[in-house]
């Protein structure tokens, strides 16, 4: 429970900084079970939301919205630079199909776990209408 209070605090988009970056990079990423089927639901689905807080808690990632369907799940999470969105999926997808057929012997019917597919999209603090704006002043000095 502690993971996920400390989830509701976490909803503020803002630039974070290390030693040598300043950077906003904010990930929307959907993927859903093996053939769609519902089971994301109950238990199952507490100990899904449970695992994937634990996973981006462990790499430094900062979800700012997470919901879990019954047939499908939303993760809107700021990352690191280094971080690309397939790296995002695997370490989500790998520990919570792990865990869940472990603990959940009724998942073991299904051949896998998730989907190899998934939908991804980028977003921050900007529009891209902004940002084009930005450089073509920059292009002018």
């Amino acid at each position: 429970m502690e993971e996920i209070k400390e989830l509701e605090t976490k909803k503020n988009l803002e630039y974070r900084r290390d030693e040598h970056r300043i950077h906003l990079v904010v990930y929307h990423l959907i993927w859903c079970p093996r053939r769609r089927k519902p089971v994301l639901v109950g238990l199952i689905g507490q100990r899904c939301r449970q695992l994937i807080v634990t996973k981006c808690n462990e790499k430094d990632w900062q979800i700012l919205e997470l919901a879990i369907q019954p047939d499908h799940i939303h993760l809107f999470v700021q990352v690191w630079p280094t971080d690309s969105p397939a790296e995002v999926i695997k370490q989500c997808k790998g520990v919570t199909s792990f865990f869940l057929r472990r603990e959940f012997p009724q998942l073991l019917k299904l051949p896998s776990r998730w989907t190899r597919s998934y939908f991804v999209s980028t977003a921050g603090r900007v529009s891209s209408e902004t940002i084009q704006k930005y450089i073509a002043a920059q292009k002018r000095q």
